[in-house]
Formats: structure tokens, sequence, C-alpha cells
């Protein structure tokens, strides 16, 4: 069964899909729709780790321009970067490529529908569904689209209603977000998932500048290489420390800015600093924050303020 594009089924059980490009989005996006039941035909790709990609995830699909994945599809997912998708949909438009009624759905999360507008003018039909997720390129990219939600963003209820069912056949979870709310979105997903790997980063390596020097019988080096002694060692509390802030909110703060203590963040500053003054400047500026989220003592706001 293909798409019926009158509206009377805003979700249909079956559409040939195509997919430009095989990045690790737009491939993961592509197994997951075959298993929902969906053709995903063909893709465009482009570098060699795209081209190894869709023949390893998607066997079954042609890689072709993108101009022929547009004319052949039914649903057309726009996976590529952010910066790129207003040049492609441009470039689409203005070569006819895309048929009216045509489902173009474009995964970036910084932008809404409004990037889709030289091809809703055309008669294709925009979604923005966005995936709250980090992919990798790796096997789990797949698995963890069952437990993510998708930022959606339509014209109207039609519309709405064939994101939604997408995501959901996806195992996703699907989430309205306004037009007019999309680069908040994004910031706030950015801010709370790409800065935390900065701060962890971070975090590593001063503790790996701790734990320098001689160690107990038996205990493993200290070195740079990821999933070390360090990284073990920050685990566990940095992971209760997501967990109790998700399921708690403000109350989970804890640690001598939270309480406060003056004396133990001025330390803290001095011994990052000879680690690493950006470092520490990372540090002053987080934990100036958290001290205006604690309310904590104008005395400690002053030390974090100086410059």
């Amino acid at each position: 069964m293909t798409s019926d594009n009158s509206g009377s089924d805003p979700a249909p059980a079956r559409l040939t899909v195509g997919i430009v490009s095989a990045g690790r989005v737009g491939s993961a996006l592509g197994v997951a729709l075959e298993r929902a039941g969906h053709v995903v035909f063909g893709v465009a790709a482009i570098s060699d780790a795209s081209v190894q990609r869709a023949r390893t995830r998607l066997p079954d699909s042609r890689i072709l321009p993108a101009e022929k994945v547009a004319a052949r599809s039914e649903l057309l997912v726009l996976a590529v970067p952010d910066s790129e998708l207003a040049g492609l949909v441009s470039g689409l438009a203005s070569a006819g490529a895309v048929r009216p009624g045509t489902i173009v759905l474009h995964t970036s999360g910084a932008n809404g529908i409004g990037v889709l507008a030289p091809l809703t003018e055309r008669g294709a039909r925009p979604l923005a569904v966005h995936p709250a997720m980090t992919f990798t390129g790796h096997d789990e990219d797949i698995a963890r689209l069952g437990n993510a939600c998708f930022g959606v963003t339509a014209t109207d209820e039609v519309g709405y209603a064939i994101a939604q069912s997408l995501v959901i056949e996806m195992g996703g979870e699907p989430v309205r977000v306004l037009e007019e709310h999309r680069a908040l979105y994004h910031a706030a997903l950015a801010h709370g998932s790409n800065h935390l790997v900065t701060l962890i980063v971070d975090a590593v390596a001063a503790l790996r500048s701790a734990l320098m020097g001689p160690g107990l019988l038996g205990q493993q080096l200290v070195d740079d290489q990821p999933n070390g002694l360090a990284e073990r060692m920050l685990a566990p509390l940095a992971s209760a420390a997501l967990d109790n802030a998700l399921r708690r909110g403000q109350s989970a703060l804890t640690g001598p800015v939270a309480r406060g203590d003056a004396a133990a963040v001025a330390a803290h500053l001095t011994a990052l600093t000879e680690v690493d003054p950006r470092l520490a400047a990372g540090y002053r500026a987080l934990s100036l924050r958290t001290a205006e989220l604690a309310n904590a003592d104008p005395a400690l706001i002053d030390l974090l303020e100086e410059r």
C-alpha cells in the first residue's frame, strides 16, 4: 500500500522513502522506518563514510543523486547538517525535483518548517522531526531511537498526525514544538548534552592530573586514553548526579558551592588554574550559575564574579 495524498489517510501504512543523506542520523532513521514497514528505496550519499554506512545499514537501497531520490519519494527525509539544509531545499525546489503531495521531513533541531518554504510552495507537505538524541554512527544509535523524544513541528493537524504516526512507528515519543520556539528548544538540548560532554571531558582531565603518580598495588595506571581509571571513578558520581537532577530538580544540588563554602571553592580555582586556566574558567562560570540557583552567600558570588 502506497501513500494516499487525498488527506483521508494521514498516516499511510507503507511509504516509499528516500533519504538525503546517509549520515549518522539519516541512516539510523532509515533502518527504523524499514523496520516499521516502509520501503527505503534510495539514499543520497557522497562521502566514503556515508556510502559505506548506506551499504551496511540499508543494503537494499540504491545510492542515487539527491534529485533522483527526491523525485521518487513519497516521504523524503532530509538529514543533512543544519547549515546545509536551506541550500539543499533551495536546490531541490529550483530543480523541480519534489512532486506535489510529497511529505518532506527534515531532522534539524534548530529549524522549523519555515526552512522548507520553497518546497511547501510547490505542494510538498513540510515536517520538522528532530530526534532529541546524540548519534555516534554505531549500532546503539538505532536502539536509542526507541527511548528518544522527537521534537515535531508541522503546518496543521494533519501534518502533526503524520509526524506523530511516523515517530511512534520508529519507537520514539513525539512532542510538539511551536515554530517560534525551535531555536529555544534546540539551545536547551545543546546546553544539556553538548556542554555536558565538555564538562565531563574537563572533569576527567583534572581528575587524571590529581591521580597521577604511584598507585595502590594492582591499581591501573593513569593515562590519557578514554575509559580509564578517571572515567571509572567519575562515572557513578556523574550518573547519580544526572539521575538526581532529572528526578529531583534543583534540590539535587550538593557540594561546596551549594553549601556556600567560599574557601573550598577558592582552593578549587587555584588548583584548576595550575592544571589549565581555561578549565578553571569553565569551573568558575558553572559555579557562578550554581551559586545563583542555590541563592548562595553574596561573598561566594563576589569571589566567582572576580575577573
